[in-house]
């Protein structure tokens, strides 16, 4: 599967995984419908405009069945880890934050995530508190048991800064986790010296980097892939912050990162490569009850992306990425048709084209050629 010329690894990466509200709602074991919302007060009403949308969805589903064809190609790729943006709180607490959308996934439906071999869950988001402390109290517990590695939140702030550690054939891969304030996550979400919480940056300066850096340096060695997995900006809109870029340029030239993971837009965003490591400025959601729900003109919110970068284990570079899409239909991923696949293809190779980059159709998937 891999080039001759050394050790190397092919990871799996996604966007923003919603198994709470309506999702929730069709596994074996739901939780309280009742939601907190301005407009909507039953998470069963998402599940009944997806309905409207597209049809029935069976209801007590066996786990496996949200992640539909999304399984067969994890199994023909055969990524060494599994990593995943988990915009949930797996907790039965009825403490909700006051905040409107709170996204809640019964501890009970926790098999969910195991029958993706999800290796790594990560919770440094705008929704991992969305049920208190104790709620996030509740996510690690029920994550642990299930032999799923967080990163980005903790029960203090040292375990919400440690990396998920993954081994793999010939090295290992760290995932460091953090969220910005620009995609939501309040100060008082922060995790203190002995306050579970998230790993929350102040800001995307120097200081932050070279925070960053300090937490690299004394996790990395030999053979070591390191992902930064950074929640920020908004949800709509193609355009890429400055101050988003020149942080992901410093986390790979001064922090020793090797991806950039990029999430909280609801649609895919581009990718840049930058100085042979590549940087995914917003994966977009991969799982969502927004069916029935019409976006804003010119996105996309049911198109899922399966992100397959191949990193050199000796020097994190990118030796290759391919892109697999997918859509959302009935709470399930199934595999986007031809003109999905062409209208992903034109909107990437568009983003991407800003960076000298190009985008490819290569069968059932896309190709990121790069400069």
């Amino acid at each position: 599967m891999y080039p001759p010329n050394g050790p190397a690894a092919r990871l799996f990466l996604c966007g923003d995984v919603m198994t709470g509200r309506g999702v929730d709602q069709i596994l074996p074991h739901p939780s309280d419908p009742r939601l907190h919302e301005s407009v909507l007060r039953s998470a069963l009403r998402y599940v009944e405009l997806a309905e409207r949308a597209h049809g029935a969805i069976p209801r007590r589903a066996d786990y496996p069945y949200v992640w539909g064809d999304a399984l067969d190609l994890l199994a023909r790729e055969r990524p060494a880890a599994r990593i995943i943006n988990l915009e949930t709180s797996i907790t039965a607490s009825e403490d909700a934050a006051p905040k409107g959308i709170n996204y809640r996934l019964h501890p009970a439906n926790i098999a969910v995530l195991t029958a993706a071999l999800v290796d790594c869950a990560v919770l440094a988001n705008n929704h991992v508190l969305d049920w208190g402390r104790a709620g996030l109290t509740d996510t690690l517990d029920a994550l642990g048991g299930a032999g799923i590695r967080a990163a980005g939140a903790g029960r203090a702030l040292a375990d919400a800064q440690a990396p998920a550690v993954i081994d793999v054939e010939g090295g290992r891969v760290l995932v460091f986790a953090f969220g910005a304030p620009d995609s939501g996550i309040a100060e008082s979400w922060s995790a203190a010296p002995a306050r579970p919480g998230v790993h929350r940056i102040a800001d995307f300066s120097r200081d932050t980097v070279d925070r960053i850096a300090l937490l690299v340096r004394a996790a990395k060695r030999a053979n070591d892939v390191v992902i930064a997995s950074v929640h920020w900006g908004g949800n709509w809109g193609y355009d890429i912050d400055a101050s988003h870029r020149t942080f992901a340029h410093a986390l790979i030239e001064q922090a020793a990162v090797d991806v950039v993971h990029g999430h909280s837009s609801h649609h895919p965003k581009a990718i840049e490569v930058h100085r042979g490591h590549p940087i995914l400025y917003g994966c977009g959601d991969f799982l969502n009850d927004y069916e029935g729900i019409e976006p804003p003109d010119g996105f996309r919110d049911d198109l899922a992306v399966m992100y397959f970068p191949t990193l050199d284990l000796r020097t994190g570079t990118l030796r290759e990425l391919e892109v697999v899409p997918l859509r959302i239909r009935r709470f399930r991923l199934e595999r986007a048709p031809a003109a999905d696949l062409g209208w992903l293809r034109d909107t990437l190779d568009r983003e991407c084209g800003r960076f000298g980059h190009h985008v490819t159709p290569a069968d059932d998937r896309l190709v990121l050629r790069w400069r």
